[in-house]
């Protein structure tokens, strides 16, 4: 990778960094990330889609063409990573990388317009990676402009500089936040016979969930996490008519999430028809399995071995989700990642992403392009 250009996406990093906005909220990290590409190139046409855009380098018509993947939101985690360029708003930061993410693929995007290529390259900068909403939206792109292949990474802080992990099939699992929301009939507290509350019922399903979790009835990861319990109001004179169960429900394998999603939609129901509640049942935050197709993981070997770069398989896949598998359910690819060396976790106060996997990166994805 050229010092110049690495030096311009260092800084780019560090002022994403500072400037950090939620999901669907990416406005002006938008901008920044369009203004420098217009800024340092000349052959590549950009493309605005509202939220999230794109910038292509057109080799012709009959050429291949590959797409690679960069997301730009932060969290509402605050930041303490103690760096100059620490976040300057209170609350936001960028405790996953995607600044280090969306950095990658400007860098190489500036290479590609010095040096071409003979591909159709699509350098794809997405919104709202965290709530899901971003890839199920840019993913249309795929078909759109008839690409052949998608490619993504994700920086993994613990892992030794530059190890790159893959693995072959689900690699994050798929993940949906549920809503069940029980209406019942408020009365006085000191005469609840007059009245519904939803707690019993509440109560009951949250003491079936752990047989429903059961590792031993499920031949992958598959299990619902209580996110929050919100009953009634704090007036000591009225007994709670309204309660919302929030659950997470997590799976490996899209036919043990349907059932186990299936089997809480029952027993919420159930409960309450018992209790006489009236209930709706809502979905959150959606994220399918996060797949990548072997043949593209054996791509990303052979450039590994190409560099010099260390790469080994995932021992299983990651519990956690991440809104790429929408991308491969409609095309080839694969998703991988690249360690960040000692750090903060992520998603964690102290997490910043490590400038060091920015060549490392730009340079597989170079020789990604050359096969």
């Amino acid at each position: 990778m050229r010092q110049d250009i690495l030096e311009l996406a260092v800084e780019l990093r560090h002022r994403l960094h500072a400037h950090p906005e939620l999901s669907n909220h990416e406005v002006e990290t938008k901008r920044r990330l369009m203004d420098f590409l217009r800024a340092h190139t000349c052959r590549l046409e950009i493309v605005d889609r509202g939220q999230w855009f794109y910038a292509v380098y057109r080799a012709g018509a009959d050429r291949p063409s590959l797409a690679f993947r960069a997301d730009f939101d932060a969290l509402p985690v605050e930041d303490r990573c103690g760096k100059p360029y620490a976040s300057q708003t209170p609350g936001v930061g960028h405790k996953c990388g995607h600044d280090g993410h969306s950095a990658v693929l400007a860098a190489l995007a500036l290479e590609i317009d010095r040096d071409g290529a003979d591909k159709n390259l699509y350098f794809l900068f997405q919104h709202a990676e965290e709530t899901g909403d971003g890839a199920r939206v840019c993913a249309a792109l795929l078909e759109q402009e008839r690409i052949d292949e998608i490619f993504g990474f994700h920086n993994r802080p613990g892992l030794p500089l530059g190890l790159v992990q893959v693995l072959d099939g689900c690699v994050y699992c798929a993940s949906e936040g549920m809503i069940l929301d029980f209406q019942g009939i408020p009365s006085h507290a000191s005469m609840p016979e007059l009245g519904r509350n939803p707690a019993y019922a509440i109560a009951e399903l949250v003491q079936a969930l752990p047989g429903l979790s059961d590792p031993a009835k499920h031949r992958g990861i598959c299990f619902a996490t209580i996110i929050q319990i919100d009953l009634g109001e704090p007036a000591f004179g009225t007994q709670a008519s309204r309660g919302k169960l929030l659950l997470t429900i997590r799976g490996q394998y899209a036919d043990e999430l349907d059932a186990l999603r299936a089997r809480l939609r029952a027993l919420a129901e159930e409960k309450a028809a018992r209790f006489g509640l009236k209930l709706r049942i809502s979905a959150r935050d959606v994220f399918p399995d996060t797949v990548s197709w072997p043949r593209s993981n054996e791509k990303i070997r052979r450039c590994c071995r190409a560099l010099g770069l260390s790469c080994r398989e995932m021992p299983a896949p990651f519990r956690s989700s991440e809104d790429f598998g929408w991308y491969t359910k409609r095309i080839p690819g694969a998703f991988f990642e690249i360690g960040g060396g000692p750090g903060g976790d992520l998603h964690s106060v102290e997490m910043d992403f490590n400038d060091r996997i920015i060549p490392i990166a730009v340079d597989l994805y170079r020789k990604l392009i050359e096969l």
